[in-house]
């Protein structure tokens, strides 16, 4: 992408998945192929993370305020950048996800989840939602062996049924969703690292939905 092509062209894709499912792997991918600006979800900086997977009910309200505050200042830095760039979940999976899965789970009380909310609402009136919406599905047991290969302490006690739940969530979350152009990978099988042909199929995917946006190197 040229740096004119740059200036005038403000377009945003974001990946969405479970614990596990390869966000941040294809993020990496889109960023090292396309040139364009990667933006990582912040979780290793929250500070009540670590208590939250101790004692869910406890930090639960804590850990995801902390999140949604911190989104949204992403969010606002991505609606000031000029060309294109990759986030790493968003906003909307913070609330619709894993907030929600906390209230289901009367970790988050009501009086606390109508704060939330109302914080919520807010913000949504103030982003703008992303061009290009990539959910990454996968089966559970894919997700538990990506998890537990990568290795980060935090998540290694993650109960199952809280991966299952969230995996609902995520499935009806996306099939309402409607903020804008959304693409489905299956990802159980998909290695765009290391396999053209899976390779060559996600580009050519994802350039058919932002074919003016996005160029591959020396096109």
């Amino acid at each position: 992408m040229s740096a004119n092509e740059s200036a005038v062209t403000k377009r945003s894709i974001a990946i969405a998945g479970n614990i596990g499912a390869g966000k941040s792997t294809l993020v990496e991918f889109l960023s090292t192929t396309y040139g364009i600006a990667p933006f990582y979800e912040p979780s290793e900086d929250n500070p009540y993370l670590p208590d939250f997977y101790k004692d869910m009910k406890r930090w639960a309200f804590h850990s995801q305020i902390y999140f949604l505050g911190h989104k949204f200042r992403i969010h606002q830095a991505l609606d000031r950048m000029p060309g294109v760039v990759v986030l790493d979940r968003t906003i909307f999976e913070d609330a619709e996800i894993f907030a929600t899965a906390l209230h289901d789970m009367r970790h988050i009380d009501d009086r606390d989840w109508d704060t939330y909310c109302g914080f919520y609402q807010a913000i949504l009136q103030a982003i703008k939602p992303p061009d290009l919406m990539i959910y990454l599905r996968c089966s559970m047991r894919t997700l538990r062996k990506r998890i537990r290969l990568r290795g980060r302490a935090m998540e290694q006690d993650v109960p199952l049924s809280y991966l299952k739940r969230l995996d609902r969530l995520y499935e009806d979350w996306i099939e309402r969703y409607e903020l804008g152009d959304k693409l489905i990978l299956e990802t159980d099988r998909l290695d765009y690292i290391h396999d053209l042909v899976y390779r060559l199929d996600v580009m050519q995917r994802i350039e058919a939905v932002l074919p003016a946006e996005i160029h591959r190197p020396g096109a």
